[in-house]
């Protein structure tokens, strides 16, 4: 079975300059716009905002 389009594999990259990346799926139709979330960065050892990249 195909996976839909409407719930695409978006990569995750930490604002913090570590270049730590989350990978995750996202709802098209609820987050048209590109995903701002506040994760926990390992590297940092602190939660930073991390922002979807294309």
């Amino acid at each position: 079975m195909a996976r839909s389009e409407l719930r695409p594999l978006v990569k995750l990259r930490s604002t913090g300059g570590t270049g730590f990346t989350y990978v995750t799926r996202k709802n098209r139709r609820n987050d048209p716009d590109r995903l701002r979330l506040r994760k926990y960065d390992p590297v940092l050892r602190r939660h930073v905002e991390f922002r979807e990249e294309r």
